[in-house]
């Protein structure tokens, strides 16, 4: 298969109180209709956090949906499906960012959903972690979730983050979309949140791990 060709996209539901139950029964009652979406490689129905980054409140009236697709033509046809139609009309607002993965490593419940391409990093980034949290480890990375919402709020250069996750705690991700990927490094790299990745590191914190870069796209300006 050709990765050049490969789409990601994520969208970001917003439900009304009254739909909120609704939506959180998706997270079982979505899964066998999104798995049989034509042109799916990779897909996971998330539920979102209330703050920066890694949050430990979660955000009831938001839920991500992240979808890896083969080519052009399934992303562009998702907006026609069933499940699409679903969530659209459960929602009160929604968006969709498209990317292409840029760069990729570790994995995703032994999967690797992305496949990297070799195209420029110029311009706006956009970024996700995952991390599967051990049990034993857990008082470890509460203690440090503060430190890092606090140091991503006063990044320099970030349009927008959302933490995401298929359980609370345990399996957390982030979202995050940047002006240039230097902005984007200074923060990884030479803030508070530099201190949590070496304390990551060092006492071995996660049983599983990815980081993934991606550019954005416009679908509507995309051949192939």
């Amino acid at each position: 298969m050709n990765p050049h060709k490969e789409i990601v996209s994520i969208t970001f539901f917003q439900y009304p109180k009254r739909n909120r139950w609704w939506a959180f029964n998706q997270m079982q009652l979505a899964i066998s209709p999104l798995k049989k979406a034509k042109g799916k490689k990779f897909f996971k129905l998330m539920g979102t956090g209330g703050g920066f980054g890694f949050s430990l409140k979660p955000d009831l009236s938001t839920y991500a949906l992240l979808m890896v697709w083969e080519d052009l033509d399934a992303a562009k046809n998702f907006s026609l499906s069933e499940s699409y139609r679903r969530f659209n009309q459960q929602c009160v607002s929604n968006f969709t960012y498209w990317m292409r993965c840029i760069q990729s490593h570790g994995t995703w419940y032994g999967e690797t959903p992305f496949t990297p391409t070799n195209s420029s990093t110029d311009g706006p980034i956009m970024v996700i972690t995952r991390a599967r949290v051990k049990i034993r480890k857990i008082l470890n990375f509460l203690k440090f979730v503060p430190l890092t919402s606090k140091s991503a709020e006063k990044a320099k250069g970030l349009i927008y983050t959302k933490g995401i996750g298929e359980w609370p705690i345990i399996e957390q991700a982030t979202f995050s979309y940047w002006n240039s990927r230097e902005q984007m490094e200074a923060y990884a790299y030479n803030s508070g949140h530099r201190e949590v990745i070496k304390k990551v590191k060092e006492e071995g914190w996660y049983k599983e791990e990815l980081f993934a870069r991606f550019i954005p796209i416009n679908l509507s300006e995309t051949t192939e």
